[in-house]
């Protein structure tokens, strides 16, 4: 009989950790970076200890106890020996692979401690959308995903306390079997990003121990990929055919993007194969109706057509459809699209798998911000990436000289920017994100809203505390398309897909499905950390 076991996601939005067995073979679905967990115990300068490996994520159960599945240059036999006794301590003696959803940290931050002989199963713009992100990123080591340092010193006792930066040896690459086309007819450039990067080797870049990308036909198990619509290109949902029947799992999805079909599509065939289980999250389960991303373009338009001066854009990182909309607005505006160097980088790894993406260096109507620490320290990768845009490359006095032509991109940590760029009164903040979800992120709108009094500019869309509840004006609202499906979207889904048994993940209130499910003939678990769900 195939089992299910949710180690994380579980009362808690991300940090994802699902491990489906059946008949000897084991598959991980996602394994996420847990922030929520993550934050009981850690902030910015208290951080897990890369040099005791394997010991302090175990110990503050960021990480399940599955002996067998980890690297083992982060391992080490005493570790597990203060871990005997514990109820949840087990082994897996095949793990077979982990079918990634999507390439937001929440589901795939973890995949760094895995052994580098598993193989990610994601779609192409998932695995390069990841090494984007890494390669341009100053990622700590339990968020290495693509490739990693390894540890190379080992002590006397069989403990390995080094750093995992100061090893010589190189960096190891994962197998990426890629699900949704086949590897082998990428472009040579792309074969070559994937490789190395946007650069050139130099002596002081550390060699990369290269793994080429595979295909995904090797997976024991049979298993199906299924595109959705979310808030980063890339993600997908995935059913695996075991002895019980077919388990779905659902990823992150909505219906109200630009790809909202390829959402209906994977739940018309998810039906069709009637499975067993419906591994399903819901984060906004709350939440009666969503704001679309058409939506979210035609107010950012109606707001920024009539300013002035500088318009900063505040958006999710990595959101690429939401940076793809302020392109046009830009366009539509007669200005440019000011974007950071990260972005510019991700821009170019999505033109490598379509085409259609913005071309950076050649748009006249983009260019690249360097801000000022950038500009004395860049990395390699950020080198390169100057070279090739010296011509659209724009310095804080060049924003300051022409603010009435710009639409910069910028982020809340950014607006140390703003006393180089020195803004004139009145310029636009326009907020297109979600609002403050715990007591830290409201500290840090409370001293948003600082920087824009102190800088005399005018917030649009942004939340306002009144009466101690966080608040967007009527007018304003409509910025802010959610990465996830609504309420009754998310039933219509399971009752669509009709499941013997829905198992809620992602979610803060799980307990929603059992109510709304309630005489459908669905069954809902709750999982139990480390509890198995018999399929």
């Amino acid at each position: 009989m195939a089992t299910l076991t949710v180690y994380g996601g579980i009362n808690e939005i991300g940090g994802n950790k699902i491990l489906l067995e059946d008949g000897g073979h084991a598959l991980l679905l996602d394994f996420g970076f847990p922030y929520k967990r993550h934050k009981l115990f850690y902030e910015e300068y208290l951080k897990p200890r890369s040099g005791a490996g394997l010991l302090d994520p175990l110990t503050m159960g960021l990480l399940p106890l599955l002996r067998g599945i980890y690297r083992a240059d982060l391992d080490a036999p005493e570790l597990w020996k203060g871990l005997a006794s514990h109820p949840l301590l087990r082994s897996v003696d095949q793990l077979d692979g982990l079918l990634l959803t999507h390439a937001h940290l929440d589901h795939s931050g973890h995949i760094s401690f895995l052994r580098e002989d598993v193989p990610v199963y994601a779609t192409a713009a998932t695995a390069f959308i990841a090494k984007a992100i890494q390669d341009s990123g100053k990622s700590d080591f339990d968020q290495q995903v693509c490739y990693f340092n390894p540890v190379a010193v080992d002590c006397p006792d069989g403990w390995k306390q080094t750093a995992f930066l100061t090893g010589k040896e190189a960096q190891q690459q994962r197998r990426f079997c890629i699900a949704d086309r086949d590897p082998a007819k990428l472009s040579g450039e792309a074969l070559r990003f994937w490789s190395a990067g946007f650069w050139e080797r130099t002596r002081r870049q550390k060699e990369l121990a290269s793994v080429p990308l595979a295909g995904y036909a090797g997976c024991p198990l049979n298993i199906r990929c299924f595109p959705v619509d979310h808030s980063i290109p890339g993600a997908c949902a995935w059913a695996v055919e075991t002895a019980s029947g077919w388990v779905v799992y659902s990823g992150d999805l909505r219906f109200h993007g630009q790809r909202a079909e390829q959402t209906e599509r994977f739940v018309a065939e998810a039906a069709a194969l009637k499975p067993k289980v419906l591994v399903l999250e819901g984060t906004n389960v709350g939440r009666a109706a969503n704001v679309s991303e058409q939506t979210v373009y035609e107010t950012a338009l109606k707001a920024i057509s009539p300013a002035k001066g500088l318009v900063i854009a505040d958006f999710s990182a990595r959101d690429v459809h939401r940076l793809l909309a302020f392109h046009r607005i830009a366009q539509e505006t007669k200005r440019r699209l000011a974007i950071l160097p990260k972005d510019a980088y991700l821009l170019k790894t999505m033109r490598l798998l379509n085409k259609t993406i913005p071309d950076v260096p050649a748009d006249p109507s983009i260019v690249v911000y360097q801000d000022t620490v950038a500009g004395k320290y860049p990395g390699i990768w950020m080198r390169n990436l100057f070279q090739e845009c010296e011509h659209n490359t724009v310095l804080a006095s060049d924003v300051h000289a022409a603010q009435d032509q710009f639409i910069l991109c910028f982020s809340f940590f950014d607006l140390n920017e703003l006393p180089s760029i020195a803004p004139a009164p009145g310029g636009l903040y326009v907020y297109s994100s979600s609002e403050p979800h715990d007591e830290e992120q409201e500290i840090d709108f409370r001293r948003l809203h600082n920087w824009l009094e102190r800088f005399e500019l005018k917030g649009f869309g942004l939340p306002t505390p009144v009466d101690g509840m966080w608040y967007i004006p009527e007018a304003e609202r409509g910025l802010h398309a959610s990465g996830h499906a609504c309420g009754p979207d998310l039933v219509r889904i399971a009752k669509t897909i009709r499941p013997e048994v829905l198992v809620p993940v992602h979610s803060e209130n799980p307990g929603f499905y059992v109510e709304q499910l309630r005489g459908t003939g669905i069954k809902v678990v709750l999982p139990v950390a480390g509890s198995p769900i018999a399929v």
